[in-house]
């Protein structure tokens, strides 16, 4: 596996006051793809030209931004942050919020932002299909937070009927929709999403995405720390599942390369391994790794918006029914690259191996 630089991506905001934050880095392809289709979506494709230079293409604005995004769960430690850098996106043109309370103060806060992305909150189970019609991509952050102590299958009993239920009203009401799950345990809610859309006759395996990129952000940001390199232009793959051990950091495949003796490999590794657990420590109690999550979750719905648009060479690693590995689902480096015609964008997913 060699993963050049990561091209920044395009579609954000020209404003001299927009965050550099939104300009989420992404790996280039290489290797073969293998064909996932992603079908019924009308955006029209642009791509980045490649004299373009990241400084030049990370605030293009030339693609054709209308996506309709819900995020279930929205009223949550993650859920808020994340509802507000999907707001603050133009590739978003609706944005759709759900959860059991708050939802329409958080709504009615996000709708004064002055960017172009309309807002609505919906409140409890009898307002979710309204909230789901129509949508291209839903993300599900809605869970509870670990505590001190726990560990990510310590929250399956009451995550993983929550994902269930939010899961079978996505089949029902939105079937063709990008489905993103954040909610943990990822190694266990994505498989459990997978049966519900199989029981409801519309499972596609390409549609269903369990959201790892928190755990390549961490570890880009801790080898640069411990090199003196720019974050942003660091890119570590991490394979595997998104719990523990099942994190695997690919730190031989870095780009830029880098080296390090054996003891602080294996410090370096396990660090990115239980980051999770470091956040959960630190906040004693009050929560999670909400922020980070959140960037995280920004960042791959961007990449996926990014793709549906007609963005060539969009990499991010996800945890997907793959044929990879003998686990019938695996977390590599997927490539997302249209192949457009006027009635449906398919994405080609492969793993760089």
């Amino acid at each position: 596996m060699d993963c050049p630089p990561r091209p920044l991506p395009t579609g954000y905001p020209s404003e001299p006051w927009a965050p550099s934050c939104l300009g989420f880095p992404l790996p280039a392809p290489q290797g073969s793809p293998r064909l996932v289709s992603f079908s019924d979506f009308k955006h029209p494709g642009t791509t980045r030209k490649p004299e373009e230079s990241p400084q030049n293409s990370c605030f293009s604005t030339s693609a054709q931004n209308n996506a309709k995004v819900a995020v279930l769960g929205a009223s949550g430690g993650i859920g808020q942050p994340l509802s507000l850098l999907l707001k603050n996106s133009p590739l978003v043109s609706r944005l759709t919020l759900y959860d059991i309370a708050h939802t329409p103060g958080v709504a009615a806060d996000l709708s004064h932002i002055e960017t172009r992305a309309t807002v609505k909150g919906y409140l409890g189970p009898e307002q979710l299909p309204d909230c789901l019609k129509g949508c291209d991509v839903v993300v599900i952050p809605a869970g509870v937070p670990r505590k001190p102590g726990m560990t990510r299958d310590d929250l399956f009993n009451t995550n993983a009927t929550i994902v269930a239920t939010l899961a079978a009203a996505c089949a029902q009401h939105c079937p063709e929709a990008m489905i993103c799950i954040i909610a943990n345990p990822v190694n266990s809610t994505i498989p459990i999403t997978a049966e519900v859309f199989k029981k409801h006759g519309v499972y596609n395996p390409n549609r269903i995405f369990g959201v790892t990129t928190l755990d390549i952000v961490r570890a880009n940001t801790f080898v640069a720390e411990l090199k003196g390199l720019d974050p942003a232009r660091v890119n570590v793959p991490v394979i595997g599942g998104h719990a523990g051990k099942t994190i695997i950091p690919l730190i031989s495949q870095c780009t830029p390369k880098v080296d390090f003796p054996q003891d602080q490999l294996a410090a370096l590794t396990g660090r990115i391994q239980e980051a999770g657990t470091e956040v959960v420590k630190a906040k004693a109690g009050a929560g999670s790794a909400t922020l980070s999550m959140a960037y995280a979750g920004a960042r791959f719905v961007f990449s996926l918006l990014d793709a549906m648009n007609g963005k060539e060479g969009v990499v991010e690693c996800s945890f997907v029914q793959s044929q990879e590995a003998d686990s019938s689902y695996f977390s590599t480096p997927l490539l997302l690259g249209p192949a457009c015609s006027h009635s449906s964008v398919e994405v080609r997913a492969r793993s760089l191996s």
